[in-house]
């Protein structure tokens, strides 16, 4: 055992220096007394280094004896130098103050947004792109995920125009996650794992960051990243605070005015003869917007160049958003800190859509006539999505040991009260035609416009109810050491999460309810359409009387009532081991996660053929998941540093792609079904990035990065009919696991301050980034007895997408116009067989502007304008010239004013 003296030497000498260490510590301020985030405190020549937190506050735990010079960089201030002493054992409070140009940059404006939002970026362990909560107010953006799309290589999925959901590097918004705080938020809809983060307000935010490559001890389910939203403090200020903002906007489509609010407090106290150890942080906001949308669509009803069928839909919506905030923070001393968070956000979306639709007898081409069947058709609901989330935890060191600890409860729901799924009116008539392609309207004689040539049929009614419970406990514990030229921290952690998804759905027809009506004795006047001519609307509040006065229970739909319900658990088990390394100009974290989950999938299936009997189905399916990862950072100088990252990491299916509920239609050999598959497995991830960043100036960065994705068992949609195991099937369209799918490209991204030109031009800011992607999937089919396959993009991609900023401020006034682009993307494989049905959403960019004003230090007014090119939202179907849905939305114009005391 010669190896054992070495062991003995190692242990005798971690062990007397561990006796001679000390603890730094302080806080970073700027000469207004504002706390410094995001700076790093270096000693020189030796591996010591630290990063401020949001408090300002740093630590460096185990400094051995002997004299330092303490260095503070922070981009946008000259650098500061201290000397100081470590004397055997004694800890060291440090307060920092920064002088030079930080005191103009780091309170209020567009280079104090970029300024903190660069500096987190620059300091981070892993990939990762930042917009601190200020930055959110520099652009005309009304919820968190318009403000993520300023950022590079991130794009959103619209719905009504509105952004909801995030894509991180052309990966659609379920596979990627999103935090609260650290923990993992639930999704509100039924068949998603994806959260909208239209729901949670901007205003209730620090920060958002976006993490592109991970770390051992963060989530591993996302293939693109993670979104995490940073929320208050009020140990991030240094003094009581508080901020007040009253906003109206205009919809020039609907030509509606909407309210919008917010409001935050943040104050410390002491507690007994403690000094300002409890602090309270307080946020909530409130919105209410009605707009409007006029849309066409045929949902790709093509024959070559011939329409089979189209629909002219007119939208009136309300949505109202709710989101309050409250955290409590104790910190007794600098070793222990105690932290409660609490979130609420509330969504309703009432929507109103009124549609003409005609199927024609034989495909028509533009300009000619023929027969169609018409219908009319309402579709009205109130729609809330809820998430609320209570966060529990701490922090404790003790020597050379930190123990940090969280316990968080959260559930989401979304609730549709009985609702009018749809209630139609029909008719039939001739010489029915439409003019162009792109947009498909309708034309016809007077009788189409008549409310009383079109005939009462059913009405559907319906019910759901969604709810997503997950309950998580993480604890992690970590060792500093102090070896020579090497530090090194060793940290361990587990997490435990239980997440239960649980949907319900109600049906109801109603047919034959009230003889020889018609759309006359239920019409609402004249639908404002700006595509054409739409004629009458149906009345909501009619059809609703009509139903009320029926028993429901007569109409109940048993099957697709039971169909669509299902529950399905899943229960994590995580844990892991991280090391991180500073040595020279050498930054390292590698180490070794592991998950395992166990997942129960329960619902309903039902055959015709067997009179419509209802029978449970149980699936259970349990995954082992072994996922290491490298992040590298080395600086080549105070400016210029390199990123290198391997990763592996997974994403489960989607709760629509697992629910187990079937109904088989027809008799056997002739069955048609559509249905989840409860037995996929989860998409995998190798994850490589590599990526160069140059900081320069008081503010300004230029980088560029790689970055490949080698995707196994990519998840599709696909008919089994015919396939082993379904050869009673004419249709059975499930999804199910392919083969590899490769995803690759390159971001660039440039900011800069022009400060260093002459006045006024010193004032300007520029903001460009762009990212080029490309994927390769592979999806197959049988034919003829033999599988058959293609290729085409990873679905939701964009090959590019772009952001432009330009901004100017001075003392009084900042100005912003801004531009996002993205580029075509595949929607959806309508036909596995024929690319020509492939539906494409077309490339989108929107102009948008800001313009503030600040009547004094603490009250800005402000005018934003959105949508200023009026940019439509158009899918197509194979070639760009063939609609599959026309979107307008027009633009909208906000006044507001805020008042803070920062």
């Amino acid at each position: 055992m010669k190896t054992a003296p070495l062991f003995a030497l190692a242990a005798l000498a971690l062990s007397t220096q561990s006796w001679a260490d000390a603890r730094i510590q302080g806080q970073l301020q700027d000469a207004t007394g504002h706390q410094v985030a995001g700076a790093q405190i270096l000693l020189k020549d030796s591996p010591y280094r630290a990063v401020t937190g949001k408090d300002g506050r740093f630590q460096l735990p185990a400094v051995a004896q002997g004299r330092y010079q303490l260095l503070v960089q922070y981009m946008g201030a000259s650098p500061l130098v201290k000397s100081i002493e470590v004397v055997d054992g004694q800890p060291l409070e440090l307060p920092l103050v920064l002088d030079g140009a930080v005191e103009r940059i780091t309170v209020v404006g567009q280079a104090a947004s970029l300024s903190r939002s660069l500096n987190r970026q620059k300091t981070a362990d892993n990939i990762l792109s930042v917009a601190a909560a200020d930055a959110i107010g520099q652009y005309p953006d009304d919820n968190a995920s318009e403000s993520l799309q300023r950022l590079p290589g991130i794009s959103i999925e619209r719905d009504q125009g509105e952004g909801r959901f995030v894509r991180i590097r052309g990966l659609a918004p379920d596979l990627n996650t999103v935090t609260y705080g650290g923990v993992a938020l639930p999704a509100p809809e039924a068949g998603r794992r994806a959260v909208a983060l239209d729901v949670i307000p901007s205003d209730l935010l620090s920060s958002l960051e976006v993490a592109k490559s991970l770390t051992p001890d963060m989530d591993a389910n996302s293939l693109g990243g993670n979104v995490e939203m940073k929320s208050y403090s009020a140990f991030d200020r240094d003094s009581r605070y508080f901020s007040f903002s009253a906003e109206a906007s205009h919809n020039r489509l609907e030509d509606k005015t909407s309210p919008k609010l917010a409001a935050s407090y943040s104050d410390t106290f002491d507690l007994g003869d403690q000094v300002e150890v409890l602090g309270l942080a307080l946020a909530g906001s409130w919105y209410e917007r009605k707009f409007g949308s006029d849309n066409v669509e045929t949902g790709g009803a093509w024959d070559g160049d011939q329409l089979e069928e189209t629909e002219l839909r007119d939208y009136r919506i309300t949505r109202e958003r709710t989101g309050l905030a409250a955290n409590l923070d104790y910190r007794p001393s600098e070793q222990q800190q105690f932290y409660l968070r609490g979130l609420y956000s509330e969504f309703s979306d009432d929507e109103s859509r009124q549609a003409l639709g005609a199927k024609f007898e034989e495909p028509l081409a533009p300009g000619q006539a023929g027969s169609a069947e018409l219908s009319r058709e309402l579709k009205a609901r109130k729609e809330t999505q809820t998430i609320q989330a209570l966060i529990l935890g701490g922090q404790s060191l003790l020597d050379d040991w930190t123990f940090k600890y969280q316990a968080a409860v959260s559930r989401a729901e979304e609730d549709t009260p009985f609702y009018i799924s749809g209630a139609a009116f029909e008719s039939e008539l001739d010489g029915l035609s439409y003019q162009g392609r792109q947009k498909p309207v309708l034309t016809g004689p007077a009788a189409l416009y008549d409310a009383g040539a079109f005939a009462l049929g059913k009405v559907k009614m319906a019910d759901t109810d969604t709810t997503d419970r997950d309950n998580s406990l993480k604890l992690d514990v970590i060792h500093h050491w102090d070896l020579a030229q090497l530090t090194l921290d060793l940290q361990g952690g587990a997490k435990f999460s239980r997440r239960e998804k649980r949907a319900y759905e109600d049906a109801w027809s109603f047919k034959d309810i009230a003889d020889n009506a018609t759309l006359a004795d239920f019409s609402a006047g004249q639908a404002d359409y700006g595509l054409g001519t739409f004629g009458p609307r149906i009345d909501r509040a009619a059809i609703a009387r009509l139903v009320g006065s029926l028993d429901r229970a007569d109409y109940l739909e048993q099957v697709d009532s039971a169909i669509n319900d299902y529950a399905i658990d899943e229960d994590t088990d995580a844990g892991y081991l991280m090391a991180t390394a500073n040595w020279q100009k050498l930054r390292l974290v590698a180490g070794l996660r592991y998950e395992r989950s166990k997942r129960q999938a329960r619902g309903f299936s039902a055959l015709e053929s067997d009179d419509d009997a209802i029978s449970p189905v149980t699936a259970n399916r349990s995954e082992d998941q072994w996922l290491p990862s490298l992040n590298l950072r080395y600086s080549f100088s105070d400016q210029t540093q390199l990123r290198a990252a391997l990763s592996s990491s997974f994403v489960r299916p989607t709760f629509e792609q697992l629910a187990p509920g079937m109904y088989r239609e027809g008799d056997q050999g002739e069955y048609e079904a559509e249905f989840g598959n409860p037995q996929l497995k989860s998409m995998t991830s190798r994850n490589y990035d590599l990526s160069l960043e140059h900081y320069m100036g008081e503010v300004g960065v230029i980088s560029a990065g790689l970055f490949y994705k080698d995707i196994q068992h990519f998840i599709y949609s696909a008919d089994l009919a015919g396939r082993s195991g379904y050869e009673d099937f004419d249709q059975a369209k499930t999804f199910i696991n392919g083969d590899d799918a490769d995803l690759y490209g390159l971001e660039l991204n440039y900011v800069k301050r022009f400060d260093t030109l002459p006045a006024p031009y010193n004032n300007l800011l520029l903001s460009v980034n762009g990212t080029w992607t490309d994927s390769k999937a592979t999806i197959n089919w049988l034919e003829d007895g033999g599988l058959q396959s293609r290729e085409l993009p990873f679905p939701s991609q964009s090959d590019k997408t772009a952001n432009f900023a330009i901004g100017y401020e001075d003392d009084r006034i900042s100005l912003r116009l801004s531009a996002a682009y993205q580029s075509q993307y595949l929607l959806e494989v309508s036909e596995l067989d024929d690319a020509n049905y492939d539906l494409y959403t077309d490339s989108h960019l929107q102009w948008d502007f800001i313009a503030k004003w600040f009547a004094t230090p603490r009250l800005q007014l402000s005018f934003k304008a959105l949508n200023l090119n009026d940019e439509p939202y158009y899918v197509y179907t194979g070639r760009q010239s063939l609609n599959a849905q026309y979107e307008e939305y027009g633009r909208t114009f906000q006044l507001g004013l805020q008042y803070n005391t920062f």
